[in-house]
């Protein structure tokens, strides 16, 4: 009997300092729920940039972005042409903080075309 509570406590202490290990790695990579690319078009842009400066103050290493209060209200959206399938814009996304940076620089890129909706690549700052 005693060999068993043994080894019972040793693998739970064995997990627990595994579990421990794998959350600080994970802390080291990159954001585990990040997203690896947004769609998005100039009105959403436009927003993100303005409340860029409130996104960059979380503390955290993962920024979640919400522009649900950006999107168009009231205003029909003119149907997409059958040739051309606009995806859907994203509005809510969560991002690190180096791919906070990167959209920001994407966005300000001159010439970007963004509408009817363009995929901004997170993953490819230089």
């Amino acid at each position: 009997m005693k060999n068993s509570v043994f080894s019972w406590r040793g693998t739970v202490a064995g997990l627990g300092g595994g579990l421990l290990l794998i959350a600080n790695a994970s802390a080291d990579e990159a954001c585990g729920l990040c997203v690896k690319q947004i769609v998005t078009n100039s009105e959403l842009a436009t927003c993100f940039l303005d409340q860029y400066d409130q996104f960059a103050k979380s503390g955290s290493d993962a920024v979640v972005v919400d522009l649900s209060n950006c999107a168009s209200r009231g205003v029909v959206e003119a149907l997409p042409s059958p040739n051309k399938g606009a995806a859907e814009p994203d509005v809510q996304f969560m991002i690190s903080r180096l791919q906070l940076q990167c959209l920001k620089k994407k966005l300000e890129t001159p010439g970007i075309v963004l509408d009817p909706s363009a995929t901004i690549e997170l993953d490819s700052c230089g």
